[in-house]
Parts: structure tokens; C-alpha cells; sequence
């Protein structure tokens, strides 16, 4: 049974006879519609991976980052919507910073997961207000806890994850990630895995250009997030080239 059409999107604090509803779908969509953004939980932190479509030859290197800091010890990756996303970061970052003025210590990730699910539910359940086109992805690691991984996806729904995927490539690079023991593999490790993934999920057909991403949160970081250093990013990219090169030539060979 199929409802698209009659009348009940027009609304996302309006459920469907068949108990669905569209607003919140359709914000689904335009998370799948966008860059696959991948991150993977390892034994000493953990790894975000973006691809960043390229529309545009004049485009500036580096602008409209999709990774951030939430604060120094929580990381952040977003897929869908980049103004939505922003949104989104900035709210995620105004809880940290009143949760350290409250309470003077740093933010608990399943703290801040919990109230930024709230305030993304909060915007499908009122017909004056839409979903927003995103799904947010947010690492910590500290010597106690070790690292810790969720997503909050356009529904408000919070969910905690050892590698997790969103956005166009989002099946295939589950089947990537599943192949990985990442509970015994380190973030270094992992840097590679993500870049590598990345680059067999990109759609060459559809997308031609595409800048890569690479951030971390662990503990070669102090558990501080920060953009993968200059020279492992280099390594982990051309490790990605060549493990794509390699099956491109076996699927010549075939």
C-alpha cells in the first residue's frame, strides 16, 4: 500500500494509513543521495572518512569541510544536506560548550547523542517544521571508556555502531567494512581501510571528482579529534589507488 501522492507528505507531524511518514523518508533520501561518509571504530580510536563530491572545476580545495570537531574530544562526520548539516554541528557544539560551563568537565558522547537525537526528533513531529537532510556521525575515545561510536540519523534515532555507513555508497561499503576485525586493528590501520573504501564505493560514472576526507580520534591524538597528519593521509591515498588499480586490472583479466 502506497500513499505517495495523496496529500499525506505535506506534512512530517502526519502519519500515512500505513504508518509512515514521508517527510521523514524523504530526508532519509537525501542523506542516500549524498557522498558516502564512513567511520570505523578500532581498538585505540577512531577513523572518518569522507567522500566529498566535486561539482565544480572552480571549486576551492578544502571548503565546506564535512568533518568537525564537536569539541576537542568528539569528532563528527556528516552526510546529506550541507546547511542542514551545519545546523546541526553548531547545535551539537552550543550542548557541549553549556555542558562544560554546568558542569565543568567534557561532555559524555551518550550524553550528547541522547539530547541531539531529542532536538532532530523535535523537528518531525510538528507540521510547522521539516526533518533535516542529514545523518551525523560522532566518535570519542578516552584511556576509561576506549572508543565509542554512533549515528543520528534524519529521524532522531540514535544508534552506536563498530564501523557504520551513510550516504550513496552506503551498501557496498558495509560490505567492505564487514570484512574487517577492526576490534583488533588500529586507527593507522583503519586510516587505510576507510581511504580504501572510499575509493572502491565512489561511482566514477556519475561522480567524477571527488575530494577525500580523512580525520581521527585516539589515542596517537591524545583523544583529541584532528585531520589525519598530511603524511599518513598521503600513504593511505595511494594505498586506495593502487588496491582499486589492482581490481580494476583483475576484472580486465576476467
Amino acid at each position: 500500500m502506497s500513499s505517495i501522492g495523496s496529500g499525506y507528505d505535506l506534512s512530517a507531524g502526519q502519519f500515512s494509513p500505513d504508518g509512515r511518514v514521508f517527510q521523514v523518508e524523504y530526508a532519509i533520501k537525501a542523506v542516500e543521495n549524498s557522498g558516502s561518509v564512513i567511520a570505523l571504530r578500532g581498538k585505540d580510536g577512531v577513523v572518518f572518512g569522507v567522500e566529498k563530491i566535486i561539482t565544480s572545476q572552480l571549486y576551492e580545495e578544502g571548503s565546506n569541510r564535512r568533518v568537525h570537531s564537536i569539541d576537542e574530544h568528539i569528532g563528527a562526520a556528516v552526510s546529506g544536506l550541507l546547511s542542514d548539516a551545519r545546523a546541526v554541528v553548531n547545535k551539537a557544539r552550543d550542548e557541549a560548550a553549556n555542558y562544560r560551563d554546568t558542569y565543568q568537565v567534557p561532555i559524555p558522547l551518550a550524553t550528547l547523542t541522547e539530547r541531539l537525537g531529542r532536538y532532530m526528533h523535535y523537528f518531525t513531529v510538528y507540521g510547522s517544521l521539516r526533518p533535516f537532510g542529514v545523518s551525523i556521525l560522532l566518535g570519542t575515545w578516552d584511556e576509561t571508556n576506549g572508543p565509542k561510536l554512533m549515528e543520528i540519523d534524519p529521524s532522531g534515532t540514535v544508534r552506536g555502531y563498530y564501523g557504520c555507513a551513510v550516504g550513496k555508497g552506503k551498501q557496498n561499503a558495509k560490505t567492505e567494512i564487514e570484512k574487517l576485525n577492526m576490534t583488533s586493528m588500529s586507527c593507522r590501520d583503519l586510516v587505510k581501510e576507510v581511504a580504501k573504501t572510499i575509493y572502491s564505493v565512489h561511482d566514477e560514472v556519475k561522480d567524477k571528482h571527488f575530494e577525500l576526507e580523512l580525520s581521527w580520534i585516539g589515542k596517537d591524538t591524545n583523544g583529541a579529534h584532528k585531520l589525519v597528519p598530511q603524511e599518513l593521509f598521503d600513504e593511505a591515498k595511494k594505498y586506495a589507488e593502487e588496491a582499486l588499480n589492482d581490481s580494476d586490472d583483475e576484472d580486465t583479466d576476467m
